[in-house]
């Protein structure tokens, strides 16, 4: 009798297995197992909430069984604390110098207005000749932003008083004879994300659009002791995605019925119409590169552990990097050699020179550029291969270079995870409620997707990523910097991965009147001649020096 009973035990766990995996090969999801698996995370969802998982966790699976099947060796090591350092790489050495352009030419215009697309330099110049004064800068700048900023959407706090008060004691200092650099005494603009004593600190979004941060990040502190002059906190896309913050959606000062991109939109947007001389931007999947795209503006992503974060919202921290947003290429030099370098409290920088010289020549470099991604059919194609052509001339010989066999589309969700953890107070409060974008392809939703990733996973897709960073090595070691299309291929998430820096430029006009670019990416701690090759570039196009005409704004 028991063995009879045993029997039937066994046959009925045979067919229930059978249905079960039935079941799951039609639905390998559903909601049932997603609420049973809130149990075991310590949160509960909405029916609703459920249902806009069901997608992304199926893909997020595809990735998982991509990871399970890759062969990883137990050698491999996961970049946690992100390292983005090959084996046997060898770092820049020597002292840090900066070579900049001739501005001694430079004299103030005959139509004031023309100063809100001077260059850095020229703008420097001017200050340092005594042609115009910080003060006057400063106000000429407030009173752009003043009358442009709502129309644009682009700033969350005018610093007025602050500003003006910074720019007299720079005109003091100047008068004294202690002149400290080209900074000194030049209006800008940070991204709200970056904290500042007095002032609040929104990162864009409505459950923090109150948020006081009572201490200057390190970038601000820099950018302040070489006499910078904080003018406008500027707009991002909530918690650093898109243009949309807790007020609005930043204008494209091109075409004001669109959006600037994001997530430096405000940085952008307000770079590209002349509000301020530039602004400080930050990257984790394309937030310097798109915006400048859509602006016409130049930036820099530069290498990880190049800039210090201290101050700057953690959206992942293995990824994150701060930038500046300019109008021409020299401008990022200036910038960024205030800003780079250890401050002896961000543990992920490194201690690697700048250098920056003008003269580059192209025939003495080895370029490549990712043929396979240009010869595809994608929007900026017509420009791109202009670009190409005009780097030929003047002397690249350009050589196709391939990407290793990786593909890094499944290891995206590293950065979804690193967000849900630092948001982690924010889903489990509901307070993510609060935030404008609520759609299924926003934060709510990929902050509680993210919890039911399992820590296995994100650990072996950063070993494979530790993989990719040697793979890179060994394709960046033949080469000095590669061209590749701004959004075409996965150039742009592969890179931002492995923390290489680059520089996106303007290459003009689309035919229905959109702004185009293309990337140049270089060597790790390789921002110097990155730059030089930019310039080089836009010297012999002309596209950065395009303008939005701002009075056809109503």
């Amino acid at each position: 009798m028991k063995s009879i009973f045993t029997l039937v035990i066994f046959c009925s766990l045979l067919i229930s297995s059978s249905f079960i995996a039935q079941v799951s090969e039609k639905n390998p999801i559903n909601k049932k197992m997603i609420e049973s698996a809130e149990g075991i995370i310590g949160l509960e969802f909405t029916d609703a909430e459920r249902d806009s998982m069901l997608s992304d966790l199926y893909d997020n699976l595809n990735s998982y069984k991509y990871i399970h099947e890759f062969g990883l060796d137990n050698s491999v090591m996961p970049a946690v604390q992100f390292n983005p350092i090959p084996v046997g790489f060898e770092f820049p050495e020597g002292e840090s110098e900066i070579m900049l352009s001739d501005y001694s030419d430079t004299k103030m215009p005959d139509d004031e207005d023309e100063l809100a697309f001077y260059s850095i330099g020229q703008l420097g110049h001017l200050i340092k000749t005594k042609q115009i004064s910080s003060v006057e800068l400063t106000r000429f700048f407030i009173d752009r932003l003043e009358e442009y900023g709502p129309k644009l959407e682009c700033v969350i706090t005018l610093t007025e008083d602050f500003a003006l008060a910074r720019a007299r004691k720079c005109d003091g200092e100047i008068a004294a004879g202690n002149y400290k650099g080209p900074l000194h005494g030049i209006p800008f603009g940070i991204k709200d994300l970056l904290s500042t004593e007095k002032f609040k600190t929104t990162w864009g979004a409505t459950p923090y659009k109150d948020q006081i941060i009572n201490e200057n990040s390190t970038v601000v502190n820099k950018l302040t002791e070489a006499g910078g002059v904080m003018v406008a906190k500027l707009t991002l896309g909530a918690l650093a995605w898109g243009d949309v913050w807790y007020d609005g959606k930043t204008k494209n000062p091109w075409d004001i019925t669109k959006g600037s991109s994001g997530s430096s939109a405000g940085s952008a947007s307000a770079t590209a119409a002349g509000l301020v001389p530039f602004a400080i931007g930050t990257e984790t999947w394309g937030s310097i590169v798109s915006p400048s795209t859509i602006c016409g503006t130049t930036g820099l992503r530069p290498t990880y552990g190049r800039v210090s974060r201290k101050g700057a919202m953690a959206l992942s921290w293995t990824m994150d990097k701060i930038g500046p947003i300019t109008r021409s290429a020299e401008d990022l030099a200036i910038v960024f050699h205030t800003i780079y370098g250890p401050d002896n409290v961000d543990q992920t920088l490194y201690d690697v020179p700048f250098n920056y010289s003008p003269e580059i020549d192209f025939s003495q470099l080895k370029i490549g550029y990712l043929k396979s991604d240009f010869d595809d059919d994608y929007g900026f194609k017509q420009n791109d291969s202009l670009a190409l052509e005009k780097l030929r001339e003047l002397g690249a010989e350009l050589i196709p270079i391939e990407f290793p066999e990786i593909d890094v589309y499944n290891l995206a969700f590293v950065l979804s995870a690193e967000a849900a953890a630092a948001f982690d107070e924010l889903t489990r409060s509901n307070k993510d409620d609060l935030l404008i974008r609520q759609m299924k392809n926003a934060w709510p939703n990929v902050f509680r997707m993210a919890r039911l990733i399992p820590a296995v996973e994100y650990i072996n897709a950063n070993r494979i990523r530790n993989i990719l960073i040697n793979k890179m090595q060994e394709v960046m070691s033949e080469f000095d910097l590669y061209i590749a299309p701004s959004w075409n291929g996965s150039n742009l998430l592969l890179t931002n991965l492995t923390g290489h820096p680059c520089v996106v430029v303007p290459t003009g006009f689309n035919e229905d009147g959109s702004l185009s670019s293309i990337t140049f990416m270089g060597r790790l701690f390789d921002e110097g001649r990155l730059i030089a090759f930019a310039k080089k570039y836009q010297d012999a196009s002309g596209h950065h020096l395009n303008h939005p005409d701002l009075s056809r704004i109503d």
